[in-house]
């Protein structure tokens, strides 16, 4: 019992650690586009980060919490934006974009295998983090702005750069972060286990 409380309490640590991963890549200064209605931050790396370590739950979980925090008012978003207006705005369908693509790069990177492979981190970084994201934020910002859905979509071009280059640096760190720090991941080292043995 005194086992599950301790992973209980690691897991929501974890999540913890990734909301403020979001929350600190919100500090560099936002780059306007389209207009500014829609800027480009660095934050949909910590989104991509928290589904390819954290898994789907858990990702999704701390993208989650730190969207509420942004909700009840916290300036957090890049830009020091923040409050329930930001989710009725033509940003709106991004921010939740970014809890189920969290979800899903954590169900294609994650899955039921030990180690991460960087196609998967690499593969799933981009449909969840780029397409699912693109595929609510789009309809949203048309409805929003009251622009045709053609249209909108087009003006996302001008983000695919900068995500692509997301997906790169989110496949290097999160294979960096595997071989240095596994527990990151929520799996115990396998010289726990042999030490383990050992001792008996």
């Amino acid at each position: 019992m005194a086992q599950k409380n301790r992973f209980e309490i690691r897991d929501i640590t974890r999540i913890a650690v990734f909301a403020a991963i979001i929350a600190v890549l919100g500090i560099p200064a936002a780059i306007p586009a389209f207009g500014g209605a829609v800027p480009i931050t660095a934050q949909t790396l910590g989104v991509m980060l928290a589904g390819a370590v954290l898994g789907s739950w858990r990702g999704a979980a701390a993208v989650a919490v730190f969207e509420v925090l942004v909700f009840i008012g916290l300036p957090l978003l890049s830009g020091g934006r923040g409050g329930a207006g930001v989710f009725a705005g033509p940003t709106g369908g991004y921010l939740i974009g970014w809890i189920l693509g969290a979800f899903v790069i954590g169900a294609i990177v994650r899955g039921n295998i030990r180690k991460p492979s960087w196609w998967r981190i690499a593969l799933g970084s981009f449909v969840g983090g780029v397409l699912v994201v693109y595929a609510i934020g789009i309809p949203v910002l048309s409805l929003v702005t009251k622009l045709p859905l053609g249209q909108a979509a087009l003006s996302n071009v001008v983000f695919l750069p900068g995500d692509i280059i997301k997906v790169i640096v989110t496949t290097l760190i999160t294979l960096a972060l595997y071989r240095a720090y596994p527990a990151a991941f929520g799996r115990k080292p396998a010289v726990t286990a042999k030490a383990s043995v050992s001792a008996r």
